[in-house]
């Protein structure tokens, strides 16, 4: 057995290896990957880690320097800014997670039922889509906040609404591509129904395809969230959010440049480090680069 392993073509090997594999193989990957887990690791240990209340006022004084006492100093309010970081890093997941989840769900439902229906639902429902389209994510989620009002929550629901049309394009075109094949065109000879053929045979190939949009659309979701926060139209204070704290830092940027520039890097790591990752999980899911 483990001569004919090792004399099978490439690409059979290349399915053979486990997906994580195949994006550990990645160097990208790798260090998308291991970023990422550092992330989490940071959120879910943010009670053990960080040495203060990331809420507590007068933890120390008054913007003080980065040094052994606050390792990345403290803000206006005298508040640790490394456990604000860490608290932070809880935030800019859910943030992440439950937009994204939001635009999934609703972008698959859009897409597949255009695809499998076709016809005027197939027409109403892309041409709203369109419509959505012609206008920028950061606008549609500005007016979303500013009709549903500034908090989190809000940031969050108006964040994941804002990228459905970008999802339910993609559902749409991949379904289209299942739709037309000959086992679809079987499964409706057979007297299938709609939801059986909706959840049985377009949604699993079209969710690996969605997967990775999602894994390259947390970045982007990080990013909106953040930049509602800067605005103030995102998490209130006094959260520990990132866009919040790069906000609240501007006041001081000459005489305490560390309040901008640690909540910047976290952002900048993180958006990274998913960009990579959702670049690694594309090749490893890909066909076209089998026996690369």
């Amino acid at each position: 057995m483990a001569d004919i392993a090792r004399t099978a073509p490439p690409e059979t090997r290349r399915k053979a290896r486990p997906l994580w594999l195949r994006i550990l193989r990645n160097p990208g990957g790798a260090i998308g990957a291991a970023l990422v887990l550092a992330l989490v690791l940071s959120a879910l240990s943010a009670p053990w880690l960080a040495p203060f209340d990331p809420t507590k006022m007068a933890a120390g004084r008054p913007l003080t320097a980065p040094g052994a006492a606050h390792l990345l100093g403290t803000d206006e309010l005298g508040r640790d800014v490394l456990s604000r970081i860490l608290f932070g890093a809880r935030l800019t997941l859910q943030i992440g997670a439950i937009a994204v989840g939001i635009s999934l769900v609703l972008g698959l439902v859009t897409g597949l039922s255009a695809a499998h229906f076709g016809g005027w639902p197939e027409r109403i429902l892309m041409r709203a889509t369109d419509v959505l389209f012609s206008f920028t994510e950061t606008l549609i989620a500005l007016a979303f906040v500013a009709v549903l009002g500034p908090s989190l929550t809000n940031a969050m629901v108006a964040v994941g609404v804002a990228a459905v049309p970008f999802y339910a394009r993609t559902a749409y075109a991949t379904a289209l591509g299942e739709v037309a094949k000959p086992y679809y065109e079987g499964a409706i000879a057979a007297g299938a129904g709609h939801m059986r053929l909706i959840l049985r045979h377009l949604l699993p190939n079209v969710l690996p395809t969605m997967i990775v949009v999602a894994t390259l659309g947390l970045s982007n979701a990080i990013l909106a969230a953040a930049a509602l926060g800067f605005l103030g139209l995102g998490a209130q204070p006094p959260q520990p959010e990132w866009g919040y704290m790069l906000s609240a830092g501007r006041d001081f940027m000459n005489r305490a440049p560390w309040l901008m520039l640690y909540p910047g890097l976290a952002i900048a790591l993180t958006v990274f480090a998913f960009n990579i990752l959702g670049d690694a999980l594309r090749e490893a899911l890909d066909p076209r680069s089998e026996g690369r």
